[in-house]
């Protein structure tokens, strides 16, 4: 095969089935319980070998290049850990939303690292790339991982969960910018809240039953952004009104997304969505799974 001088990475987006928060813990971290889903949406990274250092580039100019950025960080990570000599160059073209509940840049992050542990030919296990994405973010290592997961602790603890049914996805981000840490810092935990069943939830999935997921998907989170953000409710209800089996926003948002039972539908659902202006952002897409 010889050494890769380059390589084309696929960075693959995720929403969020179920989104519950336990509690707050002591540290100020969130202990969540989480079910996590890859789709068929995704940045793609062109990696090059150099004669030195990280150098990046990005179709989004607002977007930093320095190690302020996930990919800067995973690439040096691996560069000081392995103490490679040759240098790296990252072309990131930018499809997933940013900020916006999909991780972004956390899957781009994966990518990097999943892309020099190809390139420089490190040997490095799947898990033993998810022990080292961790130290990025928290949701890095369910990145590497994809396909349906649970995810609890502090998003860190991934439990592989079989296959979810395969649907059409319709994804609208609005034209606001929600941040995660206003978010999480305004949500109230009390004998009040409605916690979704993430169990249930989980055996949904199990039995492929679409129709019982949609109406057990649930996220907390919407308890804050939706009082704050009503567009997120207006985006969620367009979607119910024009087909959907089931709409949510996805992570701290605001990103929503539509289940659809039939593709049709879900082809006259992109197109309202597109005419009525709620959205910046809308993209037609499909459940991603790891079986090939």
């Amino acid at each position: 095969m010889g050494i890769m001088k380059e390589i084309s990475v696929k960075a693959l987006a995720k929403i969020n089935l179920g989104l519950d928060v336990v509690r707050r813990r002591e540290d100020g971290y969130h202990e969540v319980k989480m079910v996590m889903q890859t789709i068929h949406l995704f940045d793609r990274l062109e990696m090059k070998k150099t004669a030195g250092g990280i150098t990046m580039m990005t179709n989004l100019s607002f977007l930093p290049t320095n190690e302020n950025n996930l990919v800067y960080k995973a690439a040096k990570l691996l560069m000081d850990e392995f103490q490679i000599r040759d240098g790296i160059d990252v072309k990131l073209h930018k499809y997933i939303p940013v900020a916006a509940g999909m991780a972004g840049g956390s899957t781009d992050a994966a990518a990097v690292l999943y892309g020099m542990n190809r390139m420089f030919e490190l040997g490095l296990s799947k898990e033993e790339l998810m022990q080292r994405g961790v130290k990025i973010g928290a949701d890095v290592p369910y990145c590497i991982m994809r396909g349906t997961a649970l995810a609890e602790g502090i998003g860190e603890q991934l439990t592989a969960l079989p296959p979810m049914v395969k649907c059409p996805i319709l994804i609208a981000k609005p034209q606001i910018s929600v941040s995660t840490k206003f978010v999480y810092e305004n949500l109230k935990l009390d004998e009040n809240t409605v916690h979704p069943d993430i169990d249930r939830l989980v055996e949904d999935i199990r039995r492929k039953d679409l129709a019982a997921i949609t109406s057990d998907m649930g996220n907390v989170l919407e308890t804050v952004t939706i009082p704050n953000y009503p567009v997120i409710a207006e985006i969620k209800e367009h979607m119910m009104e024009h087909g959907a089996a089931g709409a949510m926003m996805s992570g701290s948002g605001p990103t929503v997304f539509g289940l659809f039972d039939d593709k049709e539908k879900a082809v006259a659902a992109y197109e309202a969505m597109q005419a009525s202006g709620l959205a910046k952002q809308v993209y037609l897409t499909s459940i991603y799974n790891n079986m090939r």
